[in-house]
C-alpha cells in the first residue's frame, strides 16, 4: 500500500505502461543500441546524457542523476503529487483507482472534479474566440496597448468576457444541472432578488492554470471605469487561490528548471 492505494494496483499500473512511449510523447527520443536517448528534461545540456532503458523501465540521466519509472517521470516532468500521477496513468488505461475504504475522494467527487475541469476548458474556449469578435475591439485595443503581442495573448489563451448579463448562462445554462455546475464553477452569481447572471462581463480574461495544465480559475481586467479593476474566480472545488501562481505553468512549460523566476502583482 503507498498511501490510500494498494500497492498491488501501482505494480500492474506500472506494468501495462511502456515508459518509452509515456517519455516519448513528452520529449524526443532517439534508439541507439537498446536504450533509447534524448538531452536530459531536467537540467540544461548539449550532449544527451539522458536515457531510457525499455526492458527495465526506468530512465537515468548520467548527467544530473535524474532516475526513476513512469511514476516518477510524472511527479518530476509533469510536476505531479504522487497519487495524480497514479491518476493520470490509470486514465491513459481506462482504469479507475481503487482507492481504500475511507479514503481518497469518492467516485461522485473526482466525477465532479473532471466535470469542472471540462467545463472551465470550454469556457476558455468561449472567451478565446469572443476576444476575436468585432465586438471586442475595445479588448483588443487594450492589450495592444499593454504591449502583448498576438504570440503571448496565444501563449497565455486571453479572452474576452463579453458586455452582458448572460451570455455563458445562455450558452453553458440550458438545463438545470448545467446552471449548478456553472454555479459551482464561480462562473455565475445570484443576488438577493433572486437573478442569475455571469460573474465576468466585459473584461478581458486571464485564464489561471493548475501545474498540470488544467483551467481552474479565471482573473478578468475591466475595460470600463467600474470596480473592482480586476475580478478572480471565487474557491471553488477546484480553486483555491492561496495553493496557485498565476503564469507557473506556463513559465515552466518549456524551461523544466527555470534559472529563476520573477514573482510580480498582477496578470500583466
Amino acid at each position: 500500500m503507498a498511501g490510500r492505494i494498494p500497492r498491488v494496483f501501482i505494480n500492474d499500473l506500472l506494468a501495462r505502461t511502456d515508459i518509452v512511449d509515456l517519455i516519448d510523447a513528452r520529449v524526443k527520443l532517439k534508439k541507439q543500441g537498446k536504450n533509447f536517448h534524448a538531452c536530459c528534461p531536467f537540467h540544461n545540456e548539449k550532449t544527451p546524457s539522458f536515457t531510457v532503458n525499455g526492458e527495465k523501465q526506468f530512465y537515468h540521466c548520467f548527467g544530473c542523476g535524474a532516475h526513476g519509472n513512469a511514476i516518477d517521470f510524472l511527479m518530476n516532468f509533469d510536476r505531479l503529487e504522487f497519487v495524480e500521477s497514479i491518476e493520470e496513468l490509470a486514465t491513459a488505461h481506462g482504469l479507475d483507482v481503487p482507492y481504500e475504504a475511507g479514503s481518497g475522494p469518492s467516485q461522485m467527487e473526482r466525477h465532479q472534479r473532471q466535470s469542472l475541469y471540462q467545463l472551465m476548458e470550454s469556457l476558455n474556449g468561449f472567451y478565446q474566440q469572443s476576444l476575436q469578435q468585432s465586438s471586442a475591439q475595445q479588448a483588443r485595443d487594450y492589450l495592444d496597448r499593454r504591449g502583448l503581442s498576438a504570440e503571448i495573448i496565444d501563449h497565455f489563451a486571453i479572452g474576452y468576457a463579453p458586455a452582458g448579463w448572460d451570455n455563458v448562462l445562455k450558452r453553458f445554462g440550458k438545463q438545470s444541472e448545467d446552471r449548478e455546475s456553472l454555479m459551482e464553477a464561480g462562473m455565475l452569481v445570484s443576488n438577493d432578488k433572486g437573478r442569475t447572471y455571469d460573474r465576468f462581463r466585459d473584461r478581458v480574461m486571464f485564464p489561471i492554470r493548475d501545474k498540470r495544465g488544467r483551467v481552474i480559475g479565471f482573473g478578468g481586467r475591466v475595460l470600463s471605469n467600474e470596480t473592482p479593476k480586476y475580478l478572480n474566480s471565487p474557491e471553488t472545488p477546484i480553486f483555491h487561490k492561496g495553493r496557485q501562481l498565476y503564469g507557473l505553468y506556463e513559465a515552466v512549460k518549456n524551461h523544466p528548471e527555470p534559472a529563476r523566476l520573477l514573482v510580480v502583482e498582477g496578470y500583466m
